[in-house]
């Protein structure tokens, strides 16, 4: 072909420029969206404009056909330019300017122009091609779109990256029956042997926002505050429909309302629509004008826990304060995608307060914020809340806990340090200033800088750049007649570099009637208390009296004395939770048994009132029974538990509370006894009085029961999979199925079929039977797959089809805790020396809790 003789000169011509060439150097084209790539075309295109036509047959075996028009403005023409399609070169059917072909070639996932057929100024470019299906998540009867963080160059020709904001527009010919949404509104739909959805040119996005979803979906629409929204789902049960659809029309509107108001700046899109989509990878995705969201999450069964209630307010109030935090302001890279993360929880705990009056949203903060980000943060995987990014096709490591978790709790520091108001401010300025841009974080700091005295880039590198926590003590004196002669708080860097974390504290002393806080700043590696000086000694002392410090804020031998023996009886729920996780960290450090932590879970439970902390108290009896005790002492302790659990469970009020104790005992169910409790309810003859169960809650016990081996398992499963009425969750079901088998052989082929692309395309169905392989009471056998998974992880992350890598990782080596399992992941990094930086941060991350339970158990043996 001529085209593709003339276009190789082209190439080789520009490969050496980057090496031979004067003046500013073009970027290499390699894999991927390289730093190096992405700020050329920064710096020489804007005004980038999108027509895109797709066709979608009616089997999902069919290829999508799709041609677009790419205009753009070009300041400098003197390099070839790559445009991003990571699709075999077979799938660009034609490039054209004017009408006219024009030579091409296809180089690493681009599509590459020679500087010849460019001018500079305007462009336009016609192309044709076969559409990738990697990211358009097809199904037999609908699809979905999902671009975050560089997906979209997997489906259609573009330049995929944050900082080349543009404008779409969309049409889409669609099979019979079937309806479409996208961000932009929808202009008409036509009949021309199928339908044909146009929609309204978009606003300024980026391309990983860009999104549409098309199937058979049930349209339910409603108007708050004088706004028509609409919501696509696909759920069968009319009843669950009609049970949450207004919560979820009022969440909506409560956090668009509370948005509008904090930011002084209106919803900036144009329609609020959003989607429920059947096994969404993830929980939520913030497409402006068409937010996708798990549907099992918003639509929530009649006995859905508290945790689940607060779980759903904070996912909308999260989605929908991306609509300005990442949506109308986008980060400039996906280094710092963890800036539009933070907001978005940040805002969504303050957003969903009002909701919930009866909560204490402090505690709701703690338990929500602190668990999750201290997981990661105490590892030596643990990595920096910014992270160094040279290509997008590694974007997705450096999601996780630190950005969802860690991230809000420094924002949280940040507010605390500059004051509410001051940040409110500069968050208004920094809106207003990079409206339908891209803006950084030092673009954020420099804005907040001039508002405060505060030496932010300094506090900024040590919790934004760094990793890791501070372990911060108060070490107490007391003189002849037990009053305190000195009390100095302490920090220390885990990782002896001498870092300090400046933050404030209120150091918290307890008597047996009343307490006292002192607030102190500790932005130094020892600062003193001078007035707790002359006080009687107290009973105990908190370095984090309010639950806003971070770090492994370690008790002193008598305070933690007093916490094992006295925890239910402190009087603040805040307090007791501050404890629970001091205690689950002292387990962490063997300082505290796992069973006398179980000691302590069972007695608390039975005094507990505050419904967060009985969840967090479940949490970690259930870790600590699986993954911490012996398994000789599990069995012997597993009468106890299961019969206090299914005690609490009787006496409680309310499905909510109900819900939460029979779902750990059902997952923590050992004894023939409670399995044939298990059994009975499942098979509907027994009834548990005030607590409704859904077809999820006797899917999942079906799955709990099969895994146990109980008799008559494959009845349990066959008949649940005819009770399933819902395809979508029918077909789930009967994917997971396999992992369940009893039989080696069986879990041994669907392990191996998981090797295959194709058969990851569900990233929560896989998720979900891996953890199900892996399973305690299947871990000596699974240990099998250790290795393997492990050697998958790579491919895995460069697919995409398990986006956040973790989640691979935490579900292969979640049930596991023996020395064997962990001598797999030693010997893998150990053999592997050159193993790519970020994914084994990830093992390490992952593997933490096998480590430790390896250690604890070892020096209980």
């Amino acid at each position: 072909m001529r085209y593709k003789a003339l276009i190789g000169c082209a190439v080789i011509a520009y490969v050496s420029f980057t090496v031979t060439g004067c003046g500013r150097r073009p970027p290499e084209i390699s894999s991927g969206v390289s730093w190096d790539l992405a700020s050329h075309r920064a710096r020489v295109l804007s005004d980038i404009r999108y027509e895109i036509a797709l066709s979608v047959p009616q089997s999902d075996d069919e290829p999508i056909r799709g041609r677009e028009t790419v205009s753009f403005r070009l300041s400098d023409r003197r390099w070839p330019l790559a445009i991003d399609f990571e699709q075999a070169p077979a799938n660009v059917l034609a490039v054209r300017v004017s009408g006219e072909a024009v030579p091409y070639d296809a180089v690493d996932g681009h599509i590459v122009l020679p500087d010849s057929v460019l001018i500079e100024g305007q462009n336009s470019l016609e192309i044709e091609f076969w559409a990738g299906d990697n990211s358009l998540n097809r199904n037999p009867e609908f699809l979905y779109t999902l671009f975050v963080p560089d997906r979209a160059r997997f489906a259609f020709p573009c330049f995929d990256q944050p900082n080349l904001k543009a404008r779409f527009q969309l049409e889409l010919e669609l099979p019979d029956g079937w309806i479409a949404v996208a961000n932009g509104e929808e202009l008409r739909s036509e009949e021309e042997g199928g339908h044909i959805y146009r929609f309204a040119e978009t606003k300024p996005i980026s391309t990983y926002l860009f999104s549409f979803a098309a199937g058979v979906f049930e349209v339910v629409s409603a108007e708050r505050s004088g706004r028509t929204m609409r919501m696509l789902h696909r759920e069968t049960d009319t009843t669950k429909v009609a049970r949450n659809v207004d919560a979820v029309f009022d969440l909506h509107e409560a956090a668009l309302n509370w948005l509008e108001d904090y930011t002084g700046i209106e919803y900036p899109f144009d329609k609020f629509d959003f989607v429920l989509v059947p096994s969404f990878q993830y929980g939520g995705m913030e497409h402006p004008g068409a937010i996708a969201y798990r549907a099992s999450s918003l639509f929530l069964d009649e006995s859905a826990t508290q945790n689940a209630q607060l779980r759903r307010a904070s996912l909308i109030a999260h989605e929908t304060s991306h609509m300005w935090f990442g949506d109308l302001v986008t980060m400039e890279w996906f280094n710092d995608v963890w800036m539009k993360e933070v907001f978005a929880n940040f805002m969504a705990a303050k957003i969903v307060n009002p909701s919930f009056p009866e909560i204490d949203h402090e505690l709701r903060f703690l338990l929500a914020h602190y668990p999750g980000a201290y997981g990661v943060d105490r590892t030596e995987g643990a990595n920096p809340i910014r992270q160094r990014l040279d290509n997008l096709n590694q974007a997705g490591t450096l999601y996780g806990a630190i950005i969802y978790q860690k991230a809000p709790i420094v924002m949280k520091q940040l507010e605390r340090l500059i004051g509410e108001e001051t940040l409110r401010d500069g968050l208004r300025d920094y809106l207003g200033a990079y409206s339908f841009g891209n803006a950084s974080w030092s673009d954020l700091i420099e804005i907040l800088d001039a508002t405060t005295e505060e030496d932010l880039a300094s506090w900024s590198r040590v919790w934004v750049d760094e990793p890791r926590r501070p372990t911060i003590v108060a070490s107490r004196s007391v003189d002849d007649q037990g009053h305190i002669a000195s009390l100095v708080v302490g920090q220390s860097d885990p990782e002896g570099r001498s870092r300090t974390w400046n933050q404030q504290l209120n150091v918290r002393f307890g008597y047996e009637h009343t307490s006292r806080t002192f607030p102190i700043r500790v932005n130094s590696t020892t600062v003193a208390v001078p007035d707790a000086v002359g006080l009687p000694e107290p009973d105990y002392i908190i370095p984090n009296g309010e639950g806003v410090g971070y770090g492994l804020l370690a008790p002193d031998s008598a305070s933690l004395e007093y916490f094992l023996d006295n925890t239910a009886s402190l009087s603040e729920p805040l307090t007791r939770g501050i404890v629970w996780l001091s205690l689950w960290d002292a387990m962490l450090e063997g300082q505290v048994a796992p069973e006398r932590l179980l000691d302590l879970a069972i007695a608390a439970l039975k005094s507990e009132t505050d419904q967060l902390l009985v969840q967090r108290v479940l949490d970690y009896l259930q870790s600590a029974y699986w993954r911490f005790l012996p398994a000789d002492v599990r069995h012997r302790r597993a009468p106890e538990v299961e019969q206090l659990l299914w005690h609490l469970m009787e006496g409680a009020r309310g499905p909510s509370l109900k819900a939460a104790y029979f779902n750990t005992f059902r997952s923590m169910a050992l004894t023939d006894s409670a399995l044939a409790l298990l059994v009975s309810v499942w098979d509907k003859e027994y009834e548990i009085e005030s607590l409704p169960l859904s077809e999820d809650d006797y899917t999942r016990l079906a799955l709990e029961l099969a895994v146990r081996e109980v008799e008559g398992w494959n009845r349990i499963l066959s008949e649940q999979s005819q009770r399933i009425e819902n395809p979508d969750r029918k077909r789930q079901f009967e994917f997971v199925q396999p992992a369940l088998s009893a039989d080696p052989d069986v879990r041994d082929r669907f392990f191996a079929e998981l090797s295959e692309v194709e058969n990851r395309e569900h990233e929560p169905w896989v998720l979900e039977a891996v953890r199900y392989l892996h399973h305690p009471l299947r871990a000596a056998y699974s240990q099998n797959y250790i290795l393997p998974s492990l050697e998958l992880l790579h491919e895995i992350q460069a697919t995409g089809d398990i986006f956040f890598p973790k989640n691979w990782l935490d579900a292969t080596l979640g049930g596991h805790n023996t020395s064997a399992a962990a001598t797999v992941v030693r010997d893998f990094l150990q053999r592997r020396p050159d193993y790519p930086p970020k994914l084994r941060g990830k093992i390490l991350q992952s593997a933490d809790g096998l480590f430790r339970a390896e250690k604890i158990l070892e020096a209980a043996s």
